[in-house]
């Protein structure tokens, strides 16, 4: 199976980050025949919990609709990364959705751990002062009919991927792959960034794919620390993006 993980840069302006979103999606499935291609986390918002109520919408809503028509025209499964999603009670959720390459929604994950970190001089940033957290795990099948063989993929949000037991259940569903759009920072990506993805790949013997943002320095906000990756179940770096808005690739065999 191709798995495509779109590095999108992140702009104010939420119309052109969902029409960017759509564009490098067509590019994954066309010119690099992606069979999956997933989305980094709040594409179509910038990333902070002040940003969060202003960008937030339902599910279904205007991006989910974009995002299933792409699935659908382009004809392949996608991890629309995250947006921030408000429910019928008001409340705010990270939410990713997944699509068939018939448009279907498939599922919707909430991101379950909400990244909360205060370092003094570094950073702080508090999503549960604005998020509330989902609470179910998410597991979906990307079906080859015949081309590849069945993969089963897992799904988390960002601060997810520092949590091993959930990583572990999805092994126990019998996942191939675990999927995580994020946005880790300039203080906490050096440091933990791969070293995350390698470890829950090598505890559970299965490929990690990390999407995030491209990196922006130029706002004053939130800074991703960009860096694109997968991991292969022996806890190699098959590939890496550097810090530009770009879109790398994998071929995920379900046997190694």
């Amino acid at each position: 199976m191709k798995l495509a993980l779109v590095q999108l840069k992140v702009s104010p302006d939420k119309a052109l980050n969902v029409k960017r979103a759509a564009e490098k999606i067509h590019e994954a499935c066309t010119v690099g025949k992606a069979d999956l291609v997933c989305l980094p986390e709040c594409f179509n918002s910038p990333y902070g919990t002040q940003f969060f109520p202003q960008y937030a919408e339902s599910i279904p809503g205007h991006t989910s609709q974009v995002m299933s028509d792409c699935a659908k025209q382009n004809g392949c499964y996608l991890v629309a990364g995250s947006i921030p999603e408000r429910d019928e009670d008001g409340k705010l959720f990270n939410s990713s959705c997944v699509f068939s390459p018939t448009g279907h929604l498939l599922a919707k994950f909430r991101k379950m751990h909400l990244f909360d970190i205060d370092i003094p001089g570094k950073i702080r940033f508090k999503e549960s002062e604005v998020l509330s957290a989902g609470n179910e795990p998410l597991a979906f099948e990307v079906k080859g009919a015949g081309k590849f063989q069945t993969v089963k993929v897992g799904l988390g949000i960002c601060y997810d991927m520092r949590f091993p037991c959930l990583a572990s259940i999805y092994r126990q569903m019998g996942c191939h792959l675990i999927l995580y759009p994020g946005a880790f920072n300039m203080t906490t990506g050096p440091l933990h960034w791969q070293l995350l993805q390698r470890c829950r790949a090598t505890d559970n013997q299965l490929y990690v794919g990390a999407c995030a943002p491209a990196r922006d320095e130029t706002g004053g906000g939130y800074v991703s620390w960009a860096n694109t990756s997968v991991v292969d179940p022996w806890a190699k770096v098959v590939v890496e993006a550097g810090v530009e808005e770009t879109i790398v690739y994998s071929d995920i065999d379900p046997r190694k």
